[in-house]
């Protein structure tokens, strides 16, 4: 079903004065004067096609700042009718729904924790049946594309015909130099199967941290996303949400400015020529490559039977270590990277305890056949 949704281009909705298309506004909206005044820098120094602004903060903790609540809707829309702009906020649960569309709030989005959820996905899309107000969806925050997928099918079944994903990255319990580790594979995956589908970036939910910002921005350009979503407070050190993340608009500028906007083709026929055979090539080595693994999965084959007929188990811990050690001081010496190919070699002894367990099981069952038929 997901390969037929198709989806209106974001500029189709949201047109850009000039690439890339930016979405900026605080974290939290925390006073008419705090967003007012951001929303006004914002303008003045960028070229920002929405304004975004929180009004309920998903806490992971209680006792922190959870957000103004709804008396800072009107607050959001006044600074983007006094700019501009239109306004987007967060939605979690109906109440949020119906209170910023009795406001006017123009967008909304659909945050990670919520995204999670299918229930409050779907309570979300009932309450918007009718509505065809633009919506925006954040990636969960754990790294399912098939949760991702579920909630934008749930808003185009409820009639919702704008929509876009946003990429914030994934909680990971692995310490990065990310807040949200990027996970770039499972944001071209959901791409994969919705080419037409709007793909904004979260720098700022995946950063964490200001300096981190123009890095991540620059590598969703360069992975041809649509455009990008980033907080901007007018006094960020003294914001009651996400300190470490915000910038200054003034700041926000300068990063956007310095970006690279890269193109998705080049004009030129030297270009195309030569990209050609390269790829020509690339595809060459690839059906190498799998050539060389079938030989391999074959050899697979045999050892699984040859294990079942000496009763030994499938798993061999001393010959897998000695493959990820002598693989790995390999792969060095040839320049690749080492997590690269320790995960193609996990990826490959996986398959291969698969395919004895199928073929142990076969045997198995053959045998048990043949003594019954004694």
């Amino acid at each position: 079903m997901s390969h037929q949704l198709t989806f209106p281009s974001l500029d189709s909705w949201l047109p850009a004065a000039s690439k890339p298309l930016l979405i900026a506004g605080p974290c939290s909206v925390e006073s008419p004067e705090q967003v007012m005044t951001t929303a006004q820098e914002i303008k003045a120094n960028t070229q920002a096609v929405a304004l975004r602004g929180g009004i309920w903060k998903p806490r992971t903790r209680p006792n922190s700042f959870e957000g103004v609540g709804s008396v800072g809707l009107s607050w959001l829309k006044a600074a983007g009718e006094a700019v501009g702009l239109p306004v987007m906020t967060e939605v979690a649960t109906k109440d949020h729904v119906k209170a910023a569309l009795d406001t006017g709030i123009d967008m909304l989005w659909i945050g990670a924790r919520t995204t999670v959820n299918p229930f409050s996905v779907q309570e979300i899309a009932d309450v918007l049946k009718g509505v065809d107000i633009p919506v925006f969806v954040k990636n969960p925050i754990n790294p399912d594309v098939q949760l991702w997928i579920g909630a934008i099918e749930r808003l185009q079944q409820a009639g919702i015909t704008k929509i876009a994903a946003i990429h914030r990255g994934f909680s990971s319990f692995e310490k990065t130099k990310y807040r949200n580790v990027p996970m770039w594979e499972l944001a071209i995956e959901l791409k994969r199967q919705f080419p037409s589908l709007p793909l904004i970036c979260d720098p700022s939910h995946i950063a964490g941290k200001r300096d981190l910002l123009a890095e991540i921005a620059q590598q969703a350009l360069d992975l041809n996303m649509d455009g990008l979503i980033l907080e901007s407070h007018n006094k960020p050190d003294e914001a009651k949400s996400d300190v470490a993340q915000q910038v200054t608009p003034l700041r926000l500028s300068e990063i956007i400015n310095n970006l690279t906007v890269r193109t998705e083709n080049s004009p030129s026929p030297l270009f195309a020529n030569q990209l050609e055979k390269l790829r020509k090539s690339i595809d060459e080595i690839d059906n190498e490559l799998l050539e060389k693994i079938a030989e391999r999965m074959a050899l697979v084959d045999q050892i699984g039977a040859y294990k079942f007929d000496n009763n030994v188990t499938i798993l061999q811990l001393e010959r897998w270590k000695e493959i990820i050690e002598t693989r790995t001081l390999f792969a060095e010496k040839l320049g690749l990277d080492v997590h690269f190919i320790q995960a193609i070699l996990q990826a490959i002894h996986q398959e291969s305890i698969r395919l004895q367990n199928n073929k142990m099981e076969d045997l198995s069952t053959a045998k048990n056949n043949l003594q019954q038929q004694r």
